[in-house]
């Protein structure tokens, strides 16, 4: 795949909700190795964007292709296994199972793997996640907030995701634990993992993304370049408004 070309591209993509017209036509694309942040107030159709692209909702109109292959219309479970991660923003740690349990349950996402492959990506998730280690063998919904983000976080990279979907990562966390999620967010930007990234701390946000749009009433009302001062401050204006 070229560098220039997009790992993912939404064209004029719609999602209704009975009456409710919720997306009205939403162009996004992101490249190989780019952060790319989505960014807006609470409830103009930010997170109906990553479940359209993960098959959580169904689109009414337009299309979504991901690395040159059209994946509207596919179940979630499929999404998932051509390499598209989703961290949602409520979690979904797995009751009644442990938190190594639940890390394994996301390497089931690639077919194929050997056993110890499986074994050396958690051994792994562990060192990176030392926290998770040590409570291996806890339930996952007795940790903290802030250990159940590393979990859901951790869950998705055991299935190597060529693309990364993060809804609100930070939200609600202790200060320690916002410094810990966005070092990792900075890890996998080195590693040239592409993400879109939903997060209202949107000045921290920008700090790692490429580019950005801003959702309003579930269109894409401004787009630019996260590098740039002046684009930064259009989107700052434009969603304080």
């Amino acid at each position: 795949m070229s560098r220039t070309e997009p790992v993912l591209r939404m064209r004029s993509v719609e999602v209704h909700f009975g009456l409710s017209h919720v997306l009205q036509g939403v162009d996004l694309e992101v490249k190989p190795g780019e952060v790319v942040g989505l960014f807006g107030r609470n409830g103009v159709g930010k997170t109906t964007i990553v479940k359209a692209i993960s098959g959580w909702v169904a689109p009414s109109a337009g299309e979504i292709t991901f690395r040159g292959e059209r994946i509207d219309g596919l179940t979630s479970d499929q999404i998932c296994r051509r390499g598209i991660g989703l961290v949602p923003e409520d979690r979904r740690v797995f009751p009644g199972l442990t938190v190594e349990e639940n890390l394994r349950l996301g390497a089931m996402q690639v077919r194929g793997r050997a056993k110890g492959e499986t074994n050396a990506k958690l051994a792994a998730i562990y060192a990176r996640f030392p926290r998770l280690a040590e409570r291996r063998r806890q339930f996952g919904t007795t940790l903290s907030g802030g250990e159940q983000q590393m979990l859901a976080i951790a869950r998705v990279l055991m299935g190597a995701p060529k693309l990364l979907l993060i809804d609100e990562p930070l939200e609600g966390l202790a200060p320690v634990i916002v410094e810990e999620i966005f070092a990792l967010m900075t890890e996998l930007r080195e590693q040239g993992i592409p993400l879109l990234l939903i997060e209202q701390n949107v000045k921290r946000a920008l700090s790692i993304c490429n580019r950005h749009y801003a959702i309003e009433r579930g269109k894409v009302v401004h787009q630019g370049d996260s590098t740039n001062a002046e684009d930064r401050e259009r989107l700052i204006s434009r969603i304080s408004v």
